[in-house]
């Protein structure tokens, strides 16, 4: 029996597909997202969202991608709240030398148990091995380790 996957991504994963294509990175990364995407529609994966990514998505200025994005909480299976273990876990994370925003997201990610963080944030991958509890990666880094490890995607 195959183990059930949950992913946390963060706000800036939803938001890569509308970055600038034209750098091959950003498109390799979207394009690793997209397949992330397809195992969540496809209930290979499961996804977990936050009271944070509620709250950046909300301030994005762009309507067209706030609502785009807003339509992936229906697929989540788990909606973690905002909570006093949250709030101290993510000052303790603040501590290590993270943003306020992004020690939220990996503290709501903790807070849910997820066993991947999901991001394209090169100052959070810098800092990863800093985060105990679960694995930090870019959207590529996890579909590497699914065909790494005879994961169907």
């Amino acid at each position: 029996m195959r183990k059930i996957i949950t992913v946390y991504l963060d706000n800036c994963c939803f938001n890569r597909p509308y970055d600038d294509q034209n750098h091959l990175s950003i498109h390799l990364e979207t394009q690793a997202k997209l397949a992330i995407q397809e195992l969540v529609k496809d209930k290979n994966i499961l996804l977990m969202w936050s009271f944070i990514l509620d709250f950046e998505n909300d301030a994005n200025p762009d309507k067209i991608i706030k609502n785009e994005i807003s339509l992936w909480r229906k697929n989540t299976v788990f909606i973690i709240t905002k909570n006093d273990n949250i709030l101290n876990m993510a000052k303790k994370i603040t501590n290590l030398g993270f943003g306020k925003k992004d020690a939220l997201h990996i503290a709501s990610a903790i807070e849910g148990k997820a066993n991947y963080f999901i991001t394209v944030d090169k100052g959070v991958l810098g800092k990863r091995g800093l985060i105990d509890n679960t694995v930090v990666c870019s959207p590529i880094e996890f579909i590497n380790y699914l065909e790494e490890n005879n994961n169907d995607i």
